[in-house]
């Protein structure tokens, strides 16, 4: 098999959630939790096996309601955080819980595969991040590269930064900033940022995007008006403190330096349809995937506005006399910006692209028709970064 062959796996349920499991950095392993108003909800755990090209998959039962939003714990593999939407007194609610999967999901799986789809356990409930007074959970998010004992959730127009306690069994707010404004306030979806000590937040809400300072829970910065239409999702550059993406219902993928909000320092505008997901690459920040409801997924190497502009930064005594004026020009001129590959093997709108935690030239996107999507960098480009 072509190594750079796409790898499909089917669900045969509606889903939109997906998550690379944080903690796990050895296997290749995402999350997707499903949307039925039929069946139990399911989280698939799926196993991709690189060596073989192939896709193993778990499946545990969450019987709390249709998944819109999953979440992995930076520190414990087992632990996850679910928003999901239950009916109480006949009205729609959406609400967020912690959840561990059993401890031993894992056993049995591999000597017959369907076992675990026929007669799925079931998620743990740990405890729920009760939001009801406030109204309905958009997203949880855990403290990057933290003890897996902090999440913010957004709910409505509040977000709430909660401490999580005895093993996660318990919650408790420790703080909350609220949007204030006119009209029906609502956050969207949100970031919080790898950099600063882990004390700052992106939120979106409607066209806007406001930065926080979760010390304060004051707002710190605010694009206004960031796209034309909604803004659906956020990344922070993972190298570069400052730098953030957004894309939204405009068609539009935008990247801004947060210290100058005026304008966006690049716009991508390669989709023709609503951009549902932006994500940077873990290790290599030029790699961006987007995911939009025109059914693909591209992969762009934003070069320019990268850590590494230039290119490989290249030690002067590895140069020979005559390599040193070549690359005096060359360093003088950034690297274009360009898409890598436009994905074309999904049929329905594309909600969620992930960055493997174990394999960083891996991804995996998910469309709405339950097909999930494993492809990798193309090896020529993966060669000419690491060379």
């Amino acid at each position: 098999m072509e190594d750079d062959a796409p790898v499909i796996y089917g669900l045969e349920f509606q889903a939109r959630a997906l998550t690379a499991q944080t903690a796990e950095t050895d296997a290749i392993r995402f999350l997707v939790g499903t949307q039925s108003l039929k069946f139990d909800n399911q989280i698939h755990i799926i196993d991709f096996d690189d060596e073989n090209n192939i896709i193993n998959k778990n499946v545990l039962l969450h019987q709390a309601g249709e998944i819109w939003h999953i979440g992995a714990s930076p520190a414990d593999k087992a632990v996850l955080t679910t928003c999901y939407n239950k009916t109480s007194d006949s009205r729609v609610v959406s609400c967020a819980a912690v959840w561990r999967m059993p401890s031993d999901w894992e056993t049995g799986s591999h000597e017959s595969p369907d076992d675990s789809a026929h007669n799925p356990q079931t998620l743990e409930l740990l405890c729920h991040l009760d939001d009801s007074p406030h109204g309905n959970a958009a997203c949880v998010l855990w403290e990057p590269m933290g003890d897996g004992k902090r999440v913010i959730s957004l709910v409505d127009n509040h977000a709430l930064l909660w401490d999580l306690q005895e093993s996660s069994t318990r919650a408790t707010v420790s703080s909350t900033a609220t949007l204030e404004g006119k009209g029906q306030l609502k956050f969207t979806s949100g970031k919080w940022s790898p950099h600063h000590n882990c004390s700052q937040l992106a939120t979106a809400n409607d066209t806007a995007i406001r930065g926080w300072d979760l010390r304060t829970m004051s707002q710190i910065y605010c694009i206004e008006n960031a796209h034309g239409q909604l803004v659906r999702d956020l990344d922070f550059n993972p190298n570069r403190q400052y730098y953030l993406a957004s894309c939204g219902d405009d068609c539009k993928v935008k990247f801004w330096d947060v210290r100058n909000v005026q304008e966006p320092v690049k716009t991508l505008e390669e989709h023709s349809h609503w951009v549902w997901s932006v994500r940077y690459n873990h290790s290599h920040d030029q790699l961006v995937l987007t995911a939009s409801s025109d059914s693909r997924l591209i992969l762009s190497n934003m070069v320019s506005i990268s850590s590494e502009p230039f290119g490989q930064l290249v030690d002067d005594e590895e140069l020979s006399e005559g390599e040193e004026n070549h690359q005096e020009e060359k360093s003088k001129e950034p690297l274009k910006d360009s898409v890598v590959s436009t994905y074309e093997e999904h049929e329905d709108s594309v909600y969620a692209a992930e960055w493997s935690s174990a394999d960083p030239w891996l991804f995996a996107s998910l469309s709405y028709d339950g097909r999930l999507v494993i492809n990798r960098v193309p090896r020529a480009l993966k060669y000419r970064i690491l060379l």
